[in-house]
């Protein structure tokens, strides 16, 4: 049987191959030499997914291979969670994230890496796609019993809706129940302000930092 250094590697590795079979595999063996799920994310998947971040913000890599390393931690990570729910537990979490791009808006590269970011962070992310309606976002919130709504909109037009969903969550008394983060292409720091959001996010990397940042407020 492989030590758990070894197998860390292979965790490792498979995040930088961009391999979700080799992720799913090495997950499993993971579990099946007792390491802890979480200890197997935070030690395997997690550096390597950091690292690519940081190469990404360098320069040194770009969207597609994100994208992919995110894909086969999605798979390394399932394999995880599978055997979690099968225990009856689940992998400890910072907090709840519902993440979407907004309605009329169909861009999705940006937003996955973000969930695959903040998923390797310690965040539990309810990723419900594009053309999220203000709504369906309000709806998926209370239903994953969330405790952050993070909005995409990589179009000018649809940033609107970051607008809407803010005055939604107001109008049904709930702004206060949930942390709001914005961002995408043309959203600003200065927008987020002007809407009422609770933070905003140029991208991955800064969402993480920000999320954790309020949540320990939050939680004190």
């Amino acid at each position: 049987m492989s030590n758990e250094s070894e197998i860390f590697q292979k965790l490792a590795q498979s995040i930088w191959d961009f391999d979700p079979d080799a992720a799913a595999a090495a997950a499993k063996e993971a579990l099946a030499a007792g390491i802890a799920p979480a200890r197997a994310v935070e030690e395997g998947f997690s550096p390597a997914i950091r690292e690519l971040g940081d190469k990404f913000d360098r320069m040194e890599v770009f969207l597609p291979e994100l994208v992919m390393a995110a894909g086969a931690m999605k798979a390394g990570v399932n394999v995880f969670e599978e055997a979690m729910k099968k225990a009856g537990g689940s992998l400890a979490n910072k907090g709840v994230v519902v993440l979407g791009t907004v309605e009329g808006d169909i861009h999705d590269i940006g937003k996955t890496i973000v969930g695959a970011m903040l998923s390797s962070a310690g965040y539990k992310v309810v990723d419900l796609g594009v053309e999220i309606s203000v709504p369906r976002f309000l709806e998926a919130a209370d239903e994953a019993k969330a405790d952050i709504i993070a909005a995409s909109a990589l179009l000018s037009t649809t940033m609107l809706r970051q607008k809407d969903l803010v005055e939604f969550l107001t109008s049904r008394g709930k702004k206060e129940k949930y942390i709001v983060i914005v961002g995408g292409a043309p959203v600003t720091q200065e927008w987020a302000d002007k809407i009422g959001a609770d933070a905003y996010a140029r991208d991955a990397q800064q969402a993480i930092k920000v999320l954790d940042g309020l949540m320990a407020t939050r939680r004190a």
